[in-house]
């Protein structure tokens, strides 16, 4: 027997994000990501599950290929709110760089990750709304994690950017 997903209803939803915001609290994306992706099933476009849904998925990051990197920075396109793109981008490219950072991969290629992080964080800094600095918050963790990796990585990085490339 072959079991089927069922969907939720849609006066369900409300419920549904209170325990997806639970269950990352309780730091099981998994079940988050679940339910969020049972809410897009009945309402692709629903912002706040879009929202969970990329979240939980960068609370999944190991740093390896496994990653939902792509599929995440799709959903956080997805969001309608200019700040709101711009500020989870800069998210995914932090959790991402962290993420690798813990897996032990090369600290050269995390200042490329943190540099997205950082401009990202800039632009929807540049529209936040009034009296909100999570922008502001999320630069100063990632100039402080940036400032932890190796000083001889990141002068590796900017040498190997200004090498002269070879001709295809």
């Amino acid at each position: 027997m072959e079991y089927t997903v069922k969907h939720i209803s849609t006066a369900g939803i409300a419920e549904a994000i209170a325990k997806a915001e639970l269950y990352r609290s309780l730091n099981e994306p998994e079940e988050a990501e679940s339910i969020c992706r049972d809410i897009l099933t009945i309402e692709p476009r629903h912002q706040f599950a879009l929202r969970l849904l990329g979240l939980a998925l960068t609370d999944q990051f190991t740093g390896r290929g496994s990653d939902h990197y792509r599929e995440t920075e799709e959903i956080f396109r997805q969001l309608k709110d200019p700040y709101e793109r711009l500020y989870y981008s800069g998210i995914l490219h932090e959790r991402r760089a962290k993420a690798q950072l813990n897996a032990g991969q090369l600290a050269r290629s995390l200042v490329a990750l943190f540099d997205q992080a950082l401009h990202s964080f800039a632009e929807a800094e540049k529209i936040r709304p009034a009296e909100n600095d999570d922008a502001i918050l999320r630069w100063n963790r990632c100039v402080r994690v940036d400032r932890s990796v190796p000083t001889r990585a990141r002068n590796e990085s900017v040498l190997a950017e200004s090498a002269p490339q070879a001709a295809p």
